[in-house]
C-alpha cells in the first residue's frame, strides 16, 4: 500500500500546479474570441480605431498565452512522474484525447498565433481575420480535448476493464468524445473564459477612462466587453445549471457535498443557502435554508429528491461487499490468467471493482476485511464537504455579481453615462480578479468533489500515485511552487507594463484623446 503522505503530497502538488495553470487558461479562451470579434468589426467597418483596439488587446493575449503554455506543459509530465499507476491503468483512454489535443489543437493554435502577431503588414485584412479566428478555434479545441480527458475521470464512458492486462481499454471512441459530462463541461468552461476576458477588458478599459488616457479606444473596448460579458455570464449560469443536473446524476456524492446534504429529507427539499458542515459529526452546525429550492434546482420539479450522504454511505457499504469478490478474483487471475472460475467471479462483480479497491487500502487481503474497515472505506467514498460546499457558493455568488455588474454596465454605456460614474469604473478595476476566483472555485468543486477517485467509481486516488519518497515529493513540490510563482510574477509585471504603456508608444499617436478633451472643454461629448 502507498504511503498516504506521498499520496497527499502528490495530490497537493498537482492541485497547486493546476490552480496556477488555470489562472491563464480562461483568459486565453475568452480573449481569443474577443479579439476575433474586435477584428471582425475592423474588417467590416474599415475604421482604424478597431485595428488599434485589436492590436493592443492582442499584446496582452500573447503575454498570457506564452506563460499559459509554460505552466501547462509540465502538468502532462506529472501524470507520468507522480501518477504512474494511474497512467498505466488508464493510459490507453486518457492518452488519446491528450495526444489529439497536442497534434491538432495546440499545434494549430501555436502556428497561427505567430501569424496573428506578426502578420498585420504581411496579410490582407480578410486573411489576417481568418488567422485570428483559427487561433480562437485552436484555443477552444484545445480546451475541448483536455476536458474530454478530464471528463473520463469524472464519468468513465467508452472504456472497459480487461482482467487479462489489468488495465482499462478504450471500447468506444464515440462514447468517450460525446460523453454528456464532456460536452456540458466544455461549453460551461469555455463560456466562463469569455466572462473572464470580458471582465479583464472592461476593467482595464475602465482604468484608462479614469485616467483619461486612450479614451476613444477605452470607451469602445468597454462597450464591447460589457455586451460580450452580459451574454457570456447569462450563458455560463444557465449552462452551469445543466452541468449540475448532469453531474448530479453521474456523481451523487459530489452533489450531496455541494449541498451539504447529510440526512435524507422529503420533497420538496430546501436549499442550504449558508451552512457550516462538520465532516466528523456528519451534520451542519448552523444553516440558513430556502424552502423547496433544492428540488427545483437539481430535479427541476417539486417532487424530486436528492440522495443524501447518509444514503450514499449505505450504498457504498453494499457496493464494497459486492466489489470484494471482484478484487479477490483479480488477484487469482494475476496468478493464473486462465482460471475460468476466477474470470466468471470477476465478471459477476466487475461493476463494483473500484469499491473493492477502496477497502483494500485498509485490508490488503480484502476477503478478510472487517465490518469496521468496510465502514471506514464507505465513509471515504464521501469527499470533503466543507470546501466543496463553500467553493460552490463562492462560484455562484461571484457569477451573479458579475451578471448584475454587466447588466448595469450595458445600461450605462448605452446611455453614454458610464464615464460620469467614476465609482462604477473603479468597481470594474477592482473586479478584474473576480472571474479568476470564480474559475478557481469551480475547479475545486469539480476536482475535489471527485475524491476519493482519480477515475470516478473505478480507480481510487490512494492506488494511483507513484512510489516516491516523502523527501522527493517535498523537494519537487517546493520546486514547482517556486517556479510557478515566478511565472505569475513575470505575467503580472509584463501585463502591468504593457497596460501602463498603452496601445501607443509615441506621444502624438493618440489624436482621439485630444478630440475627446476638446469636446469636454466645449461641453459636448466626442
Amino acid at each position: 500500500m502507498h504511503d498516504i503522505n506521498v499520496v497527499d503530497l502528490s495530490r497537493l502538488q498537482f492541485a497547486l500546479t493546476a490552480l496556477y495553470h488555470y489562472l491563464f487558461v480562461p483568459l486565453t479562451l475568452g480573449m481569443s474570441f474577443m479579439l476575433a470579434a474586435m477584428e471582425t468589426v475592423y474588417v467590416t467597418t474599415g475604421k482604424e480605431i478597431y485595428k488599434r483596439i485589436t492590436q493592443f488587446w492582442s499584446k496582452l493575449f500573447l503575454i498570457n498565452f506564452a506563460l499559459g503554455v509554460a505552466t501547462g506543459l509540465t502538468m502532462e509530465f506529472e501524470f507520468g512522474t507522480n501518477w504512474s499507476f494511474y497512467s498505466s491503468f488508464v493510459g490507453d483512454i486518457f492518452g488519446a484525447p491528450l495526444a489529439i489535443e497536442g497534434l491538432m489543437a495546440f499545434f494549430m493554435e501555436s502556428t497561427f498565433v505567430g501569424l496573428m502577431a506578426f502578420g498585420w503588414d504581411r496579410l490582407k485584412r480578410g486573411q489576417h481575420l481568418a488567422v485570428t479566428y483559427l487561433v480562437a478555434l485552436g484555443s477552444n479545441l484545445s480546451a475541448l480535448w483536455i476536458l474530454i480527458a478530464n471528463s473520463f475521470m469524472q464519468t468513465p464512458h467508452g472504456a472497459s476493464f480487461n482482467p487479462t492486462t489489468m488495465r482499462m481499454e478504450l471500447s468506444s471512441f464515440t462514447d468517450l468524445i460525446f460523453s454528456p459530462d464532456a460536452q456540458a463541461k466544455f461549453v460551461h468552461t469555455s463560456i466562463a473564459g469569455y466572462v473572464t476576458a470580458a471582465m479583464f477588458v472592461a476593467g482595464i478599459s475602465a482604468w484608462y477612462l479614469l485616467k483619461q488616457r486612450h479614451v476613444d479606444l477605452a470607451r469602445r473596448s468597454f462597450r464591447m466587453a460589457v455586451l460580450f460579458g452580459v451574454l457570456a455570464t447569462a450563458g455560463v449560469i444557465t449552462l452551469g445549471d445543466a452541468l449540475g443536473f448532469i453531474g448530479g446524476q453521474a456523481q451523487p456524492t459530489k452533489l450531496a457535498a455541494m449541498e451539504g446534504l447529510w440526512k435524507t429529507q422529503p420533497a420538496p427539499m430546501p436549499f442550504n443557502l449558508i451552512a457550516f458542515p462538520s465532516q466528523r459529526d456528519q451534520t451542519n452546525r448552523g444553516e440558513v435554508q430556502v424552502p423547496y429550492v433544492l428540488s427545483l434546482l437539481v430535479t427541476h420539479s417539486l417532487t424530486g429528491t436528492v440522495p443524501s450522504i447518509e444514503e450514499l454511505e449505505k450504498e457504498a457499504v453494499a457496493r464494497i461487499h459486492n466489489g470484494i469478490p471482484a478484487v479477490a478474483a483479480l488477484q487469482r487471475l494475476a496468478a493464473d490468467p486462465h482460471n475460468a472460475g476466477a474470470l466468471a467471479q470477476f465478471n459477476a462483480h466487475e461493476k463494483d471493482l473500484g469499491y473493492g479497491f477502496l477497502v483494500q487500502r485498509y485490508a490488503p487481503d480484502v476477503t478478510q476485511a472487517t465490518d469496521a474497515q468496510i465502514a471506514t472505506a464507505a465513509r471515504d467514498a464521501i469527499p470533503q464537504v466543507a470546501p466543496i460546499f463553500w467553493s460552490f457558493r463562492v462560484m455562484v455568488a461571484l457569477g451573479l455579481f458579475m451578471l448584475a455588474y454587466f447588466v448595469l454596465a450595458v445600461i450605462y454605456t448605452m446611455r453614454n453615462r458610464v464615464e460620469r460614474k467614476r465609482w462604477f469604473l473603479k468597481l470594474a478595476v477592482v473586479m478584474i480578479p473576480v472571474p479568476f476566483l470564480a474559475n478557481e472555485a469551480g475547479w475545486v468543486v469539480a476536482e475535489l468533489g471527485r475524491q476519493p477517485w482519480t477515475v470516478y467509481g473505478v480507480l481510487p486516488t490512494w492506488m494511483s500515485a507513484s512510489t516516491h519518497s516523502v523527501g522527493y515529493m517535498i523537494f519537487s513540490l517546493v520546486g514547482f511552487v517556486s517556479l510557478y510563482t515566478i511565472f505569475i510574477v513575470v505575467e503580472m509585471y509584463l501585463m502591468v507594463r504593457a497596460i501602463r504603456q498603452g496601445p501607443d508608444s509615441h506621444p502624438d499617436a493618440n489624436p482621439s484623446d485630444k478630440q475627446w478633451q476638446a469636446g469636454r472643454m466645449a461641453g459636448t461629448e466626442a
